[in-house]
């Protein structure tokens, strides 16, 4: 699957899609077929999309303003004839848009919203459930250009011997922008949130559906780790920490 020559991503299908959600992407349907996440992404785009369809096919009749009466007193300014306005199709068109763009808008504002009322380890739980494809059983690692383009060197640095990198992207948590990356673990697939200064006190244990981790401090930060419930996450935890080192 290609575009544009090079082997397609989430990252590169994302922004095609946003060009026009109704168009054919070469290579979209074997990369939908492998990733949840985009596939939810894709319904999401084209169902907003059909939205604005609608909402630009409404017939709406011109609104008639009436106009205002003379008003005829000694003591005030007579007010002259208010030139009649209507509203055309055109315009209703557009408000009917703007309406559903920013309903649409303010939905995705408030998943993301860092000020939702949810504790650190909430969101980052909540966070993960909200990516299901990154979470895949594959020996397929990402390429160097895709991980240094997440793990940005004037943020951080991880080495990539931690594990099978398979997954990177980056992500908001808490309003900051912060690399999510997948490892393979024994059990499955292990979820590494990088959070520099993102401190905190101590350790914060994690416990979701189905899945168990931990919210280790570190330096001006801390790095979440998620992975299913049996997995071992102890030697994992020290491993990470040995990898990963901090630029602020």
């Amino acid at each position: 699957m290609t575009v544009s020559g090079k082997m397609m991503n989430c990252e590169d299908y994302k922004e095609a899609l946003a060009g026009d959600p109704s168009a054919s992407i070469d290579g979209g349907d074997l990369h939908l077929a492998a990733c949840e996440s985009c596939a939810a992404f894709t319904a999401e785009m084209q169902a907003f999309d059909a939205k604005i369809a609608k909402a630009l096919a409404i017939d709406v009749p011109d609104l008639r303003i009436p106009e205002l009466p003379e008003i005829e007193d000694d003591n005030v300014t007579s007010l002259p004839f208010r030139t009649r306005q209507t509203f055309s199709a055109p315009a209703w068109i557009g408000i009917a848009a703007t309406v559903v763009l920013a309903a649409f808008i303010g939905v995705r504002m408030i998943d993301f919203d860092p000020g939702n009322g949810l504790t650190l380890s909430e969101e980052v739980l909540a966070h993960v459930d909200h990516e299901p494809g990154a979470l895949r059983v594959t020996n397929v690692a990402v390429s160097d250009e895709r991980f240094l383009s997440v793990v940005n060197p004037s943020v951080g640095t991880m080495d990539r011997n931690v594990g099978l990198v398979t997954y990177a992207q980056s992500c908001i948590i808490n309003g900051k922008t912060i690399p999510h990356l997948v490892i393979q673990g024994e059990k499955g697939p292990i979820t590494l949130l990088l959070m520099p200064e993102e401190m905190i006190d101590g350790a914060i244990t994690l416990d979701g559906k189905g899945v168990n981790g931990v919210i280790i401090p570190m330096g001006n930060g801390s790095i979440a780790i998620i992975a299913e419930r049996d997995e071992p996450l102890g030697e994992i935890e020290q491993r990470i920490l040995d990898s990963v080192e901090w630029s602020i």
